[in-house]
């Protein structure tokens, strides 16, 4: 099959736009004698105006002639044997043109009995590589040795008419690959595509694949799809294409029992994308905060109840075990799990408005973060608006008015930072 060569005085990609670093690799590879071009998404985004943040290349040099060239290389993967190229802290990632899977076991390239991909090593031409490629968008090819553009797919006619279409029968794409499904929501929503209806069709029917996905595959899926820029949108793919119950299937038992906590969500994530278009620091505690939220309120309210618990002890032994069940399908790590629970036991506190204690919970560490959260809460109407006012309004009071506030006259409290103005509804850096 011949590709649509699109020269470079008819396509908007320029070397300045590309990293040094990367060039570094297409030039090296390319006068060793190798095919090297530049593929994906930095393709994809470049052609739409974008600033890539990665750059990937895709070569017919296999991994240990890639390594042979590059002193700084370091071969990675089992399931996909890559090449990452390290200069300081950024890597160019190099991948060898891949073949078709034979659906034949060998060392090479193994399947699981649904169709799964578990390994994929078959080096084949750029002719066959094309076709391994998820989306028509993501299969174009920038050559290094004359600056054209190779499109096998009409990858670029669906760029401009803002089409996300999956390569291939779009079943067995899935089946391959049940990721897809969530790529296809977070390529969607992240450039403001609409998908091709014969991608957006299996979805429903093949969402439960999403079940038999690592947790630890799953949560890097998630950390891309909720720090995008455009989480917000993705969330609402992910209920129309009734992808999120197999993520989060606590919050969605949650939010049935309760059509309000969604709207936690929805703004949640609205404040994230915010934050990011204004280039200010997310964190994904505080995302799974959000997404966990529902269902530990839910859990923490009925062992208050039923247990006679006070509310702290509630809500921390509901995040333990909401946590713990969310690991079965989401694996998300302790150093973000951690704190999370710190911040939302935090929640019940700000009910106090008395005493040293009171005052000492100003200079709590987590306190940003817990205060974060309260804003958020209360503009969805979980919380009253006038205590909400009563923390952003004591922050920058001085110690003394503090203390006169509080009732604790002779406690200065904890040290805490002084001089930063509040922030409405905004995540903590860290």
């Amino acid at each position: 099959m011949q590709p649509t060569i699109i020269p470079r005085a008819q396509h908007a990609i320029s070397r300045s736009n590309i990293s040094n670093n990367a060039l570094k690799v297409l030039y090296r590879l390319k006068g060793a004698g190798h095919m090297a071009f530049l593929v994906g998404g930095s393709v994809r985004d470049l052609l739409l105006g974008g600033q890539p943040k990665d750059f990937d290349v895709a070569t017919d040099a296999d991994p240990q002639q890639i390594r042979a060239l590059f002193r700084n290389c370091r071969l990675v993967g089992r399931r996909f044997r890559l090449a990452h190229i390290r200069f300081g802290r950024e890597i160019i990632e190099v991948a060898t043109f891949r073949a078709a899977h034979t659906g034949v076991d060998d060392d090479r390239s193994v399947q699981d009995t649904t169709g799964r991909i578990l390994r994929d090593n078959v080096y084949g031409s750029i002719e066959e590589d094309v076709w391994r490629r998820d989306f028509t968008a993501n299969a174009l090819y920038y050559n290094i040795a004359d600056f054209s553009v190779w499109d096998y797919t009409s990858g670029v006619k669906d760029i401009k008419a803002g089409t996300l279409r999956l390569l291939g029968d779009p079943e067995t794409r899935y089946r391959e690959d049940p990721v897809r499904m969530l790529r296809a929501v977070r390529f969607a929503a992240k450039l403001g595509f609409e998908l091709a209806p014969e991608t957006a069709a299996p979805i429903g029917a093949l969402s439960s694949q999403i079940n038999d996905v690592p947790p630890a595959r799953l949560f890097d899926e998630c950390l891309k799809m909720f720090h995008c820029g455009h989480s917000a949108r993705a969330l609402e793919l992910l209920f129309e294409y009734d992808l999120f119950g197999h993520l989060f299937p606590g919050t969605q038992d949650a939010l049935r029992s309760d059509s309000g906590a969604g709207a936690l969500l929805e703004r949640g994530f609205a404040n994230t994308d915010q934050r990011i278009a204004q280039d200010k620091p997310t964190t994904p505690m505080f995302s799974f905060a959000v997404l966990l939220w529902p269902e530990i309120r839910r859990l923490a309210a009925a062992l208050e109840s039923q247990q006679q618990l006070s509310a702290i002890a509630a809500i921390n032994e509901a995040c333990g075990e909401v946590v713990h069940r969310q690991l079965q399908r989401v694996s998300v790590p302790r150093r973000f799990t951690t704190p999370m629970r710190e911040m939302l036991a935090m929640q019940p506190r700000f009910a106090n408005r008395r005493g040293a204690r009171a005052l000492r919970f100003l200079g709590h560490r987590r306190f940003r973060a817990a205060y974060d959260f309260l804003l958020l809460r209360a503009e969805c109407g979980e919380v009253d608006a006038e205590t909400a006012q009563f923390w952003t309004d004591i922050q920058t009071a001085s110690e003394a008015e503090q203390r006169k506030t509080f009732g604790a006259r002779g406690h200065r409290g904890r040290r805490h930072r002084r001089g930063r103005s509040p922030r409405r509804a905004e995540q903590p850096s860290s």
